[in-house]
């Protein structure tokens, strides 16, 4: 579920937003490791999508004042 919109995750209960979250903070340290591992990153624009994702789940839940 790398390709959400702003506005779908806003529509996400808090718990769906925090699976969701451990979901990408897992596949993200996969990521990691097989750059470290390989030493060439196969799909920067993937770990960028991650990342990215990852940022404005954790804003909103901020926003919706949820401590992790």
């Amino acid at each position: 579920m790398l390709l959400t919109t702003i506005k779908d995750l806003r529509g996400l209960s808090n718990d769906a937003l925090i699976a969701q979250l451990n979901e990408l903070t897992l596949d993200g340290s996969i990521e990691r490791r097989k750059i470290a591992s390989t030493g060439v990153a196969s799909k920067t624009s993937k770990a960028r999508a991650m990342r990215r994702t990852r940022a404005q789940i954790l804003t909103l839940l901020n926003q919706r004042g949820v401590k992790l």
